[in-house]
């Protein structure tokens, strides 16, 4: 899909929607809506029928001319019919596409599927990653923080020989569970030591303020622990230090589903590596907090996704503070159901920041 040649700024396609009559705008939609549906070039008889009105296929063939030079649509090869430009998604999207809302049956199944209760921040984003790759039908994605909830319990458990379980267990119903080192022959007296000592430095805080806390107390000697103790607290604390975001995609075959070229199959993959790397989480989160509520990149809008030429729908979530922590979303084909993916997407991104508290 050509897309630098076609793409504008936001005035302008205020200015365009503006421009376009409601014979133009009618016969426009139906088209792009037609794309959404069956992914192929779209001609004049078929707008006809889906019209079921007195135009002619004349006389939309003359409309559909006058969006192929306003840059709003183009013919893919020779093809006789036309499919919308970036350009033109990007003016649809904007300015003619009526979203949806979500039924309370399909509130009650995300929120459902996103349960926090009794499970680790990382299963509950995949949970819903997977869970919007399964209901859009393209890749879900989720940027996710480490957590900031308070806590309400924490306990070491001996595994074996020089290593421990740290059982961490929010008030919001998230269990994170860590494994660090601890030194050999640690009898099971320094673990509970190291947990009592925790809990009560801990429960209520969140392990940021709690990290604080105990690092100053560390440092002035003011800790009442022995040797064997005060290490395994220390090896809690630098476990917590590294814990840093991460970067979920699940449903990455869905982008293959309409695949027929080698050269898109390149791009795909391409695609894939980029979203493997730390940057790609860096990238996603500075798209996505440029401003409040659902963002939407079409194609080479946004630099991340141009390659592929792929739509991403994405949406920050924030916690009690409204401080952005993490993003969640789908990326798809340009001819994605945007009027059915942003309303999930926008209240699956509300359930997330609610459970992270």
């Amino acid at each position: 899909m050509p897309a630098a040649a076609h793409r504008v700024a936001g005035d302008e396609l205020t200015i365009m929607i503006g421009a376009l009559n409601d014979r133009s705008r009618e016969i426009f939609r139906n088209i792009v809506e037609t794309f959404v549906e069956t992914g192929e070039a779209v001609g004049s008889r078929t707008i006809a029928r889906r019209l079921g009105s007195t135009l002619s296929p004349a006389t939309i063939r003359n409309v559909m001319a006058d969006l192929e030079e306003a840059g709003l649509l183009y013919a893919p090869h020779t093809s006789a019919g036309r499919v919308p430009t970036e350009a033109g998604l990007r003016l649809f999207v904007d300015g003619l596409l009526e979203i949806g809302s979500l039924s309370t049956e399909e509130r009650a199944s995300i929120d459902g599927r996103c349960a926090a209760a009794g499970r680790s921040v990382t299963a509950v984003m995949e949970e819903a990653t997977s869970m919007l790759s399964g209901l859009s039908r393209c890749a879900g994605l989720v940027v996710a923080p480490k957590t900031e909830a308070a806590l309400k319990h924490i306990e070491f458990v001996q595994l074996g020989p020089g290593r421990a379980l740290v059982v961490l267990v929010g008030e919001n119903g998230m269990v994170e569970n860590r494994v660090i080192d601890v030194p050999l022959g640690m009898p099971a007296s320094s673990l509970v030591e190291a947990s009592n000592y925790l809990a009560q430095r801990l429960v209520g805080r969140t392990l940021d303020e709690a990290r604080r806390i105990i690092k100053e107390e560390l440092e002035a000697h003011r800790a009442q622990l022995d040797a064997l103790t005060r290490k395994v607290v220390e090896a809690g604390l630098a476990t917590w230090s590294e814990t840093g975001g991460y970067l979920l995609v699940r449903g990455q075959g869905q982008l293959l589903a309409d695949v027929q070229q080698m050269a898109d199959l390149e791009r795909i993959r391409a695609l894939f590596a980029m979203l493997e790397t730390k940057d790609a989480m860096v990238r996603l989160l500075d798209a996505s907090e440029r401003a409040t509520g659902v963002q939407i990149f079409i194609g080479a809008q946004n630099e991340l996704f141009s390659v592929a030429g792929c739509s991403v729908i994405i949406a920050p979530y924030a916690n009690q503070e409204q401080k952005l922590v993490g993003a969640i979303g789908v990326i798809g084909p340009t001819r994605m159901n945007y009027a059915r993916i942003i309303p999930i997407v926008d209240y699956t991104a509300k359930v997330i920041g609610r459970l992270l508290g």
